[in-house]
């Protein structure tokens, strides 16, 4: 395909979802770059999700300088995961120190150190 038209495109991203195939195989049907069909993928998703960000009367448009690039998340301490089982140290294959959760890591330190695991 030389110089595709965006309407083309669109349907051909239909075509490839529809196939079941792989970006690799259904580009190879079509004498296109696999990395041209899921770039128009990509584009045409984006542009699904910015109408439907801009057409929402409860959610402002998204400017691409308000879009963050990296969003950092905080777990507070409720929704920090217990682990269901405690913590083993195996310490030379024939003591094992179990941990239980909520423990002091000096004083786990100073346990290994006496066993002669540290």
């Amino acid at each position: 395909m030389a110089k595709t038209s965006r309407a083309e495109w669109v349907k051909c991203v239909e075509r490839w979802q529809d196939s079941g195939l792989t970006a690799k195989e259904f580009a190879a049907e079509l004498a296109v770059s696999p990395n041209s069909l899921t770039f128009w993928k990509w584009k045409l998703r984006r542009e699904r999700t910015e109408q439907t960000l801009a057409g929402s009367k409860s959610v402002k448009p998204v400017s691409k300088a308000t879009v963050p690039k990296f969003l950092q998340l905080v777990a507070t301490e409720r929704e920090v995961a217990v682990p269901a089982v405690p913590l083993e140290v195996v310490v030379r294959g024939d003591i094992v120190v179990r941990v239980p959760h909520g423990f002091d890591d000096q004083m786990l330190s100073r346990v290994l150190r006496a066993l002669g695991a540290c």
